[in-house]
């Protein structure tokens, strides 16, 4: 096809999802004249399967999103109908905040943000090559001969890269939602020397609201105290009109139906060659493991204020369309209802994530960035939080600054890239609590208080922010200052308040942050006795005040843990070691250091197969500078 220069930009960010959005917007944000290229304006920030966003580990991902300065919360905080706080009966580090979201005004509201963002050119357009000059990007080549420039591209492709919608025996190319594909991006990134996999997801049917029978469910309506994504929302604005989920099962002759169609089940027949999300699998591979459970839980869950489509949760499903009726029409409360859309399964082109950076910039090639679910995730969050660190990281490289490498004792977001750089992934990643080691440190909470300074050191967050966190910084202190100082005193009304918690008496004053520290008393009952703070304090200070007197001894014992795992992050592996020259390694670690080329000792030692003796060898290599590099035109 013949090509035509177009403009010139600082920064191209291919794909309008969600990491493309926080990508683009990053970008725009610190200053770069940013082109964020989509296959179509109407998808803009879609969510084609679950309308909703948070939940455990995810929740926390958005908030951190915010404290960088990202835009997720903010945009789920203005259009949602829904918010609930999940596991509120268990600890901090695994409360969770979820939104179930409208999800046109979702689009409409990200879009709006995009097309009004001063430096950020929104377009339509399919971007089908790479322009790479001297093993650096240079700009992309669209489907029309369009050839755009820049000093750094963001990808993020998302499950259109050469995309297959499977129903039944039904097979046809296409990205989600019955969208056009991108198809020779994925086949240039091959030529350029990229390994590329098929990974496979998939979406429940949706179901028409106005022939639900809701009396046969049970109603979850939203939460009546207010909370939010986005730490500058304020609690005035929290919606008070809110929609109701219903839950419902399924049965005995739900799976009955399934097991009888099996043979035209998409997963089981060997149509789908993608793999396919272990934590959330489709109904009928559910039904298949897990053959002992007489029910499974459903959700349905309405998809926006101006529409009756409602999501049918945790019945993801490729099954033929007239199966799928059938399974619906099994189901209580759904015995009557009309299928609007079918569930489906879809393939999809992802890169191997070993082949990246911390940075989300790939070793193949310099200045290339990638985000989002073509690195491997799952879920509208993990994208997210993916693309505002490639955004980020493009314009630290062209600016000459250092790059931004958040440490898994950092954010989830850190754990998250270091689990895809490291280990890879062969099945579509996504983040649960138990991947975090300092998941104590890394609450939902106190996300703001971890990445804010940072977001603004970035550029991202606005000084007035920024003060109006340091306020709040400084009022946590101050409060726990002053519990350090006063005393409880062993007052009939103590003494009284104990009995009734069925504990011993005081025998003599504690201070305030010791009696605090008891698991019976929270920050109410305690100011009772000593009284409240000079200033009046708000809620969110309070909860942090309660949550580090009270888990003080295990945060303490996971800070001493990250001291520790520091002192390995400090050393440095040079680039591109040949690790066949390193004698005693054992033959499963030099085959993976070989492949993944780690960048500190610490993330060596998190690569699997590699043993702390194989660190040991390899620290004392580095530190006695007998390191040899691959030659420049190996693999």
């Amino acid at each position: 096809m013949k090509t035509y220069d177009s403009k010139s930009y600082d920064v191209i960010v291919v794909g309008a999802g969600h990491a493309g959005c926080e990508a683009a917007l990053a970008a725009a944000r610190m200053g770069q004249k940013t082109l964020l290229l989509t296959i179509n304006l109407d998808m803009v920030a879609f969510m084609p399967c679950n309308p909703s966003l948070g939940g455990p580990a995810k929740g926390t991902v958005v908030r951190e999103i915010d404290a960088l300065g990202g835009q997720m919360g903010k945009n789920i905080d203005a259009t949602y109908i829904q918010m609930r706080m999940l596991n509120t009966g268990k600890g901090p580090a695994v409360r969770a905040l979820r939104a179930q979201a409208d999800k046109a005004q979702y689009h409409r509201t990200m879009k709006d943000t995009l097309e009004n963002e001063p430096n950020l050119t929104l377009r339509q357009g399919i971007a089908d090559a790479l322009v790479v000059e001297d093993g650096t990007c240079r700009g992309i080549v669209t489907n029309t001969g369009a050839r755009y420039l820049a000093k750094a591209v963001v990808l993020t492709a998302g499950t259109a890269s050469r995309g297959k919608i499977i129903i039944g025996e039904l097979m046809y190319s296409s990205g989600p939602n019955n969208s056009i594909p991108s198809i020779k991006l994925s086949e240039n990134l091959e030529t350029l020397g990229f390994k590329l996999r098929r990974f496979k997801t998939g979406t429940p049917p949706r179901v028409d609201g106005n022939t639900i029978d809701y009396s046969k469910t049970e109603e979850q309506p939203g939460d009546t105290t207010p909370n939010a994504f986005s730490f500058e929302t304020p609690d005035s604005a929290y919606l008070k009109d809110q929609l109701s989920c219903w839950m419902t099962y399924t049965n005995a002759t739900t799976h009955q139906i399934i097991r009888d169609n099996l043979d035209r089940a998409p997963m089981f027949s060997g149509v789908i060659k993608g793999v396919g999300p272990r934590y959330c699998p489709s109904i009928e591979d559910k039904i298949v493991r897990f053959a002992d459970k007489p029910r499974h839980q459903l959700f349905l869950e309405p998809e926006g204020r101006d529409t009756e489509e409602y999501y049918v949760g945790d019945f993801s499903t490729s099954m033929p369309e007239e199966v799928q009726q059938k399974m619906i029409h099994s189901i209580a409360g759904l015995e009557h209802a009309e299928m609007m859309r079918p569930g489906y399964a879809i393939e999809y082109d992802i890169i191997e994530p070993w082949q990246l950076k911390a940075t989300l910039e790939t070793k193949v090639i310099a200045n290339l960035y990638t985000a989002g679910q073509m690195n491997g995730t799952s879920g509208y969050e993990e994208a997210a939080g993916q693309g505002i660190v490639a955004g980020i990281n493009a314009v630290l490289r062209i600016t000459g600054k250092d790059p931004l490498i958040l440490k898994r004792s950092d954010a989830y977001i850190g754990v998250m890239i270091d689990d895809l750089v490291t280990k890879g992934t062969n099945e579509p990643y996504r983040l649960l609590t138990s991947r975090a080691e300092y998941r104590l440190l890394l609450r939902h909470d106190n996300a703001d208080l971890r990445l804010t300074p940072l977001g603004h050191e970035l550029g991202l967050i606005s000084d007035a922010r920024y003060q109006k966190f340091l306020a709040k910084k400084a009022a946590i202190e101050s409060e726990l200052d002053r519990l350090n100082t006063v005393r409880v005193k062993p007052t009939p009304a103590v003494q009284d308040f104990l009995a009734a918690k069925n504990v011993a008496p005081l025998k003599d004053g504690v201070l305030a942050i010791d009696f605090l520290k008891r698991p019976e008393v929270n920050y109410a009952d305690l100011i009772s006795f000593v009284g409240p703070a000079p200033e009046p304090l708000d809620a969110r200070v309070i909860e942090q005040v309660e949550i580090q007197v009270k888990y003080e001894g295990y945060i303490r014992k996971e800070e001493a843990q990250i001291s520790r795992l520091k002192r390995m992050e400090a050393k440095k592996i040079p680039d591109r070691i040949d690790y066949d020259a390193i004698s005693g390694l054992a033959t499963e670690a030099r085959q993976k250091l070989q492949k993944i080329q780690p960048e500190t000792l610490a993330q060596a030692s998190r690569i699997s197969g590699v043993n702390p003796a194989d660190i040991g060898i390899l620290s004392v290599y580095i530190q006695q500078g007998k390191i040899a590099k691959i030659n420049s035109d190996a693999s």
